[in-house]
């Protein structure tokens, strides 16, 4: 009889998991520096830590998540939750509930961000930049989503590399401010370690909408130390450009702050640096990784909600396509209104909230207590198959 089922993959399989959970998390959102001003900068120098801390908390529940999903061989993500949740499974509502606020919020804050890149660079008011976007989006979810989804690698490696310049460069020009922030580590009433902490786990809580994904993605991570691997790789990775992304904003925060450029902090440092290209190969980058992450966002959204029992009725696919895709367009297009900030401090930070309580502590406290408990009992149970077989001569 065969002493080991479980596979383990090689580097290659480890890493592509572990790449999937660093492009989800360093897209869009995260090159504009938006998020990392309003969760780790605010907090000043107890910011680094917080970053490092969130990148932790994430990498550590995806782990879990992982682990659970393969163990049991469950399906989707509500077996997921609904195991994890067990005797209680009806309580895999709220991580229904969140997925789909945070959905409408991602999609809302892609539609502000792109409008304000827009607005900004060619002065058009950002309402109009609002439905300009929100076209482009509509037009590209009904006809083009493949076409995108297929290119959509390269924009995101685009936008990496023009982000990774920007945090160099900006980082050297501002190094002697960024050397006397870190020498002058207090506590005060916004430079507060234990904000930095609540921060952290928030970020962590809304960043755990990736779950889905990564559940889908490392179903070949059916060994336990391929998972631990897979995000100690992830965490590293994405620690480092997290940390980055604050340190350089952490010496450009007096100016940005002063300016009122607080709404897309890197835009306004790659401005400054006085680099032309840069400034428009980020410029087209980020428009199009923003518009990347939004089709692809709606698009799954859409075919789920196409196949709805009520979307039946209408006979013809595109015709279903084009409602669901009205309709969330139309709720997100709302959203955006209300600015790129705001999506990011309160639909973002409630989500966050939620995800602390829903995801976060439950995953790294029963989800781990249930994995290590199932594995040893799984463990226990094979030994007896094997001892019976040996008994019995079987092979």
């Amino acid at each position: 009889m065969e002493k080991n089922n479980i596979k383990k993959v090689g580097f290659l399989g480890v890493f592509s998991v572990a790449s999937v959970l660093f492009s989800s998390h360093a897209g869009g959102g995260f090159a504009t520096g938006n998020q990392a001003t309003q969760y780790f900068v605010s907090t000043g120098i107890w910011g680094i830590f917080s970053a490092i801390l969130a990148m932790f908390l994430l990498a550590m529940t995806i782990r879990e998540c992982i682990i659970m999903r393969n163990s049991r061989n469950l399906k989707s993500y509500k077996e997921l939750f609904e195991t994890l949740y067990h005797p209680f499974d009806k309580l895999e509502w709220i991580f229904e509930i969140y997925f789909h606020i945070m959905v409408v919020c991602a999609v809302g804050a892609v539609i502000a961000g792109a409008a304000s890149l827009i607005s900004i660079s060619s002065h058009i008011s950002y309402g109009f930049s609002v439905m300009a976007v929100g076209s482009i989006l509509f037009i590209l979810t009904i006809f083009g989503a493949k076409l995108v989804s297929k290119v959509s690698t390269i924009m995101s490696i685009s936008i990496l590399i023009s982000v990774f310049i920007i945090f160099f460069v900006g980082i050297k020009a501002r190094f002697s401010e960024i050397t006397i922030i870190i020498s002058n580590i207090s506590i005060t009433e916004t430079e507060n370690p234990m904000k930095a902490i609540i921060n952290a786990f928030t970020y962590a809580g809304f960043q755990s909408v990736v779950i889905p994904t990564m559940i889908a993605c490392g179903k070949p991570l059916e060994n336990k130390n391929d998972a631990t691997k897979s995000m100690t790789i992830a965490f590293i990775m994405n620690s480092i450009a997290l940390v980055m992304s604050v340190v350089m904003l952490l010496g450009w925060a007096p100016e940005f702050i002063r300016d009122n450029q607080t709404t897309l902090p890197s835009l306004y440092i790659c401005k400054q640096l006085d680099i032309n290209i840069l400034y428009w190969f980020y410029n087209i980058a980020l428009l199009l990784c923003l518009i990347s992450t939004g089709v692809t966002t709606i698009y799954g959204f859409v075919s789920r909600f196409s196949t709805l029992k009520v979307m039946e009725k209408i006979e013809r696919p595109i015709a279903r396509r084009m409602i669901s895709s009205i309709l969330c367009m139309g709720v997100s297009m709302s959203v955006s209104m209300f600015g790129l900030s705001k999506i990011v401090k309160y639909g973002y930070g409630y989500c966050g909230y939620v995800g602390i309580f829903a995801i976060i502590i439950p995953f790294l406290t029963i989800g781990y207590y249930k994995n290590k408990k199932y594995m040893r009992e799984s463990k226990k149970e094979k030994s007896k198959v094997e001892n019976i077989s040996i008994v019995f001569g079987v092979k």
